[in-house]
């Protein structure tokens, strides 16, 4: 989620674009903005750079172990142990 601060700041550049009439508004517009902005970013279901970051490492682990298990499974089709029977239960030499 947003942090508060950055909201407040979207919340206060908002309100300063006003015109000058508009400026004795500037506490409630701040208040409308900052609520409408907050259910606006909640809905979206936003996860912190943390949290993304946190995710990129266990994809990234994850890859490295699929690609070595993949590795492991191309050596072992590739060299055919003494003993081992193909598909057809013969026996390979």
């Amino acid at each position: 989620m947003l942090d508060p601060k950055t909201l407040d700041d979207l919340a206060r550049r908002f309100s300063e674009s006003l015109p000058s009439g508009v400026k004795e508004l500037q506490q409630e517009v701040e208040r409308n903005v900052r609520g409408t902005l907050q259910s606006t970013f909640n809905r979206l279901d936003l996860v912190t750079r943390e949290e993304f970051d946190a995710q990129a490492k266990v994809l990234s682990r994850t890859r490295d172990q699929l690609e070595a298990l993949e590795a492991r499974v191309q050596a072992l089709e590739e060299s055919p142990n003494p003993g081992q029977t193909d598909r057809n239960d013969q026996k390979i030499d």
